[in-house]
This record gives C-alpha cells, structure tokens and sequence, in this order.
C-alpha cells in the first residue's frame, strides 16, 4: 500500500510539473519532428534519468528541512538569491531567444546523453520537487524515508517519461502552439521569479 501511494504521489507530481511548457518540452517535441519519435524517446529517458535522482534529492531536502526548523531562516536567505539570480537568467534568456539561432542537429546516438545534459540544466527541479514533498509532509501524505523517496522517484520518473512522450507522440500537432507559449515561458517565469523574491528578501530584511 505504501509502495502504491508513494509511486502514485511521484507519478501525479512529476506528471503535473512536465506539463506547463518548458524547454524541455519544446525540445522533445522539436527533436520528435526532426528525428523522429524513437530518437525523441532516448532524449526523454535522458530527461527521466536525472530526474529520478533530482526527485531524490529534493525528497531528502525537505526531510531535513521539516527536522530542523531552525534552518528555515537560512534556507529562505539562499533560496530568495537563487530567487533573483534566475529571475534575471530567465530575463537574459527571453532577450536572446528573440535572436534567430541555426538548428543544431543531434545524432540519434547521442539522444540520451543529450537528455541527461539539458535536464540537468533544468534549474527549477530540485525546488519543485523539494516544495512539493514538503507540502505532502506537511499535510501527512508522506512521511520520508529512503525507501519511500525511492518509490516515489521511481513514480515521478515514470510521470515525467509519460508526459514527455504525450509529446514525442502528438509533436506534430501543438509544435506551432508550443513553441508560442514557450517564447513567453521565461519572460513569465523571470516576472514570477523576481516578484516572489523580491517579497522574501522584504520579509528578511
């Protein structure tokens, strides 16, 4: 029972955090149209590799951070920089994203290496998953251990797969739709960004 509830949580969460329209989104379904939709899945079991031990890590951060209180504060400090850092990284990616850049064409074989390389690029994983298994402590729906943080990864994994391969699978359809949406994605992500920590950093001060 507890193995089915953990996986199911991972599944619906990582499931929930791959829909909003990301670069990696927007990658998955590019390289579908380009190389077609086996190629595209390597790509995503690179994504789903780092995310299994993303999930992980921000399932033991926020273990810690339910244990000892007392790191709240600190926490809020480091989290309100990184805050304002991406906040204005997402910036600088929606102003150069405006320039026309040439394809780069990837090799079929290098698909998973390729996906292991841009999601660990993806900055907002560990905090996303970290605020979420916290919320769920919070509210008694889990309780963290190292076995129950590896059902849960393997539920997320298998969340994030799917989802990405919804995409692989439909790419033609919503590549023009996609692709508008995410051209404003950082734009939207850096304004949200900035406005949460310049609160926090109020708060503190």
């Amino acid at each position: 029972m507890v193995f089915l509830t953990c996986v199911c949580l991972g599944f619906i969460i990582a499931a929930l955090g791959s829909i909003t329209p990301s670069f990696l989104n927007l990658t998955v379904v590019k390289f579908s149209l380009r190389s077609g939709r086996r190629s595209a899945l390597f790509l995503i079991g690179g994504f789903a590799t780092v995310l299994f031990f993303q999930a992980n890590l921000g399932a033991y951060l926020s273990s810690v951070l339910m244990e000892n209180s007392e790191y709240i504060t600190l926490i809020q400090q480091v989290g309100t920089g990184i805050l304002i850092l991406l906040s204005l990284n997402f910036f600088r990616l929606y102003k150069t994203s405006k320039l026309k850049k040439k394809k780069i064409e990837i090799e079929k074989s290098k698909a998973y290496l390729h996906g292991i390389g841009m999601s660990l690029l993806n900055t907002f994983a560990v905090p996303f998953y970290f605020t979420a298994i916290s919320f769920l402590i919070g509210l008694e729906y889990f309780k963290y251990s190292f076995i129950n943080s590896l059902y849960f990864s393997i539920g997320s994994t298998a969340g994030s797969f799917t989802l990405y391969a919804v995409y692989a699978t439909v790419a033609s359809k919503i590549e023009e739709r996609l692709t508008n949406i995410a051209s404003k994605m950082d734009l939207i992500l850096g304004c949200l960004t900035g406005v949460v920590g310049i609160g926090n950093l109020i708060y503190l001060l």
